[in-house]
């Protein structure tokens, strides 16, 4: 196999800086032999080689590099022509050789695929990159992977991508992007859930939140989703908000998703069972301990079988790093206090 392509249960966790974030986290959860869709990654070795021809006809990184992020007018004019470069040119014919054997190897001829962006510089736990690379639900046939490849490329050099790593300093020579491409799953529900409470913090609970249809719709806060708080250990449930899910997003026959209406006996009945609640807990509870720290999941329950499958897990960072926040700032005289207490005598 070519070393542009890695298999979920070949990486892991140690392997982020060749087939980034998402991937790393995959392969992980593969290998721990939590369910997730099956799949592989095109690793960043494909993208390097990719670029670095762009970069031989005309810098690409190093007028990424110099842009002022406050200056939105020229980021947008800098990373539209990127784009437009990456989206155009052909793939190295290794690379697409790989992609095209690995795709039939993983899906055939026309499974629907999952086409996700895997950053280097994603799901680290000082910094999220989490949404702001592409990805392409319901891809079908191996030139429509090829083209979305291209794609989750290109939304390296968004606007909100560069400014981010402009202002966070990020060195452009140590971003790179690998891409997921994994079996689709044909969700009833989806949704996201975490090992501790998103709005307090507490790690007794797991918040679950899920709509009927795609994940999709519930990541980009399309739908409002319903929302359980399970006890962590106990499996109590003292919260249940059920919403009004008005749409659901689901696929489309040649490839893609498309919104449609929710029937009216199902909008305002929940989308989960309280077994399938329960199982959802049991499988936050075994990735928390396989990661030991507190995990943001997203998740779905495959329409036919109702399996569980992961199709994500990160680190929790919002309260992590309030913990990891000093108190205060250090003084830079450590017996300053005392001059205070005492009418600042030397």
């Amino acid at each position: 196999m070519s070393t542009a392509i890695a298999w979920f249960a070949d990486i892991g966790l140690e392997d982020r800086p060749a087939v980034g974030g998402k991937g790393g986290s995959l392969g992980e959860l593969t290998r721990a032999g939590i369910a997730v869709p099956p799949g592989f990654v095109v690793r960043t070795e494909a993208f390097e080689a990719f670029v670095r021809a762009l970069d031989a006809a005309e810098p690409l990184r190093a007028p990424i590099e110099a842009l002022d992020p406050s200056d939105l007018d020229q980021v947008s004019e800098v990373t539209a022509a990127v784009r437009a470069r990456i989206e155009a040119e052909p793939l190295p014919i290794e690379v697409e050789q790989a992609i095209r054997a690995a795709y039939a190897e993983l899906a055939g001829s026309d499974r629907p695929v999952a086409v996700r962006s895997s950053a280097t510089t994603e799901d680290a736990e000082d910094a999220s990159f989490a949404g702001l690379q592409d990805t392409y639900l319901w891809v079908i046939g191996a030139e429509q992977v090829l083209q979305q490849v291209r794609s989750c490329w290109a939304s390296l050099y968004s606007v909100e991508s560069v400014t981010y790593r402009r202002r966070q300093n990020f060195p452009e020579a140590k971003v790179a992007m690998a891409v997921v491409v994994q079996i689709m799953v044909d969700a009833r529900c989806a949704g996201v859930m975490f090992t501790r409470s998103p709005t307090t913090g507490d790690r007794s609970v797991i918040t679950i939140e899920g709509a009927w249809g795609l994940g999709s719709a519930v990541v980009s806060g399309e739908v409002t989703p319903d929302r359980w708080v399970v006890a962590k250990l106990t499996g109590e449930v003292p919260v249940r908000d059920i919403s009004d899910k008005h749409i659901r997003q689901v696929p489309l026959p040649g490839g893609g998703i498309h919104d449609e209406d929710v029937p009216e006996d199902l909008r305002k009945t929940p989308c989960l069972s309280d077994t399938e609640l329960q199982e959802l807990r049991a499988v936050a509870r075994r990735t928390e301990k396989h990661y030991g720290r507190p995990q943001d999941i997203e998740w779905a329950i495959e329409n036919e079988t109702g399996a569980i499958l992961l199709l994500q897990s990160r680190p929790e960072t919002v309260w992590s790093a309030k913990e990891s926040a000093p108190a205060a700032q250090p003084a830079e005289n450590p017996l300053s206090h005392l001059m205070n207490v005492f009418g600042g005598r030397r």
